[in-house]
């Protein structure tokens, strides 16, 4: 499997406490009808850490199921525990998702060895491709260039990084270290266009959740080789993904783009809570400069 173009991370939309199962389906049936290559059910975008097993289980079986065969389905199903990880990933593939997404361990900091470890005993336990995810940021680790080329050698279902470190220079080791079977794509919708430029892929998108068609756009301009074109399209919408990144903590500004745009409510579940109305009030201008509202 190749990974490349606009993966949206979906949002999980929330009504009096419980998933939104219609809202959901109206968000993923927005993505697939303006381009994108694929969803994320149950990242961070998608409030994972909140949700509970079943809820987990229902939003990925939700998706395979609004998707409808029209591109990847990739599931969020990792964990800082392996087996547990193993468990969330077997119960997507018996789901019909396409993929999973393997987010590196969080909180318990293992060394490169047990990264390598970790990731494959889970890969020897499912069928199903694999994306890693290496978020230093959030994790307080990244998934070293010399592990992800171990295991790409090792496992021939670790397949992608959706790399969120900052760092163009980590795409340009990671595709000359893994290889041209190895897609690495961007987890960071500002940085697409200078890690496409050095040999990305695409990107896993949480600005795609409220512009789909624009983001879809620049990654096929790129992926053509119209970097100027695409960098139309980076100018033009990059006061938008900056306030994405900049205004709260990921999803809280996205979900109030997505509540702003009439998709969901504004739930959220603690330990998140809403943006000050002066932040949201900011984002309202901005999505009405850009037409959005």
């Amino acid at each position: 499997m190749k990974f490349s173009g606009v993966i949206t991370a979906i949002v999980t939309p929330f009504r009096n406490g419980s998933v939104d199962e219609s809202a959901l389906r109206e968000i993923i049936d927005f993505q697939f009808n303006n381009g994108v290559t694929g969803i994320v059910p149950c990242g961070t975008t998608g409030e994972s850490p909140t949700l509970t097993y079943e809820e987990h289980h229902r939003v990925i079986e939700l998706a395979v199921k609004f998707a409808a065969g029209r591109g990847e389905v990739i599931a969020g199903t990792g964990s800082n525990s392996a087996d547990e990880a193993i468990e969330l990933t077997q119960a997507a593939e018996k789901a019909g998702a396409t993929a999973s997404l393997q987010v590196a361990p969080y909180y318990n900091k293992p060394s490169q060895e047990g990264l390598y470890q970790h990731f494959k005993k889970i890969a020897n336990h499912t069928k199903l491709p694999i994306m890693l995810y290496s978020i230093p940021g959030r994790c307080g680790i990244e998934i070293g260039v010399e592990t992800t080329a171990r295991l790409a050698a090792d496992c021939k279902n670790i397949v992608a990084m959706k790399e969120a470190g900052g760092s163009a220079e980590r795409v340009s080791q990671l595709v000359d270290a893994c290889g041209p079977n190895f897609d690495v794509l961007s987890g960071d919708d500002g940085l697409t266009l200078p890690f496409m430029s050095v040999g990305g892929t695409g990107i896993v998108s949480v600005a795609s959740n409220i512009i789909p068609g624009p983001m879809s756009e620049l990654v096929a301009l790129a992926l053509k080789g119209d970097f100027l074109g695409a960098r139309k399209v980076h100018q033009k919408y990059y006061k938008l993904l900056a306030a994405f990144l900049k205004m709260d903590v990921n999803p809280v500004p996205i979900k109030t783009a997505m509540h702003l745009r009439g998709f969901c409510t504004m739930d959220l579940r603690l330990p998140l809570v809403p943006m000050p109305d002066a932040k949201v009030a900011e984002l309202k201008g901005i999505l009405q400069s850009l037409e959005i509202l």
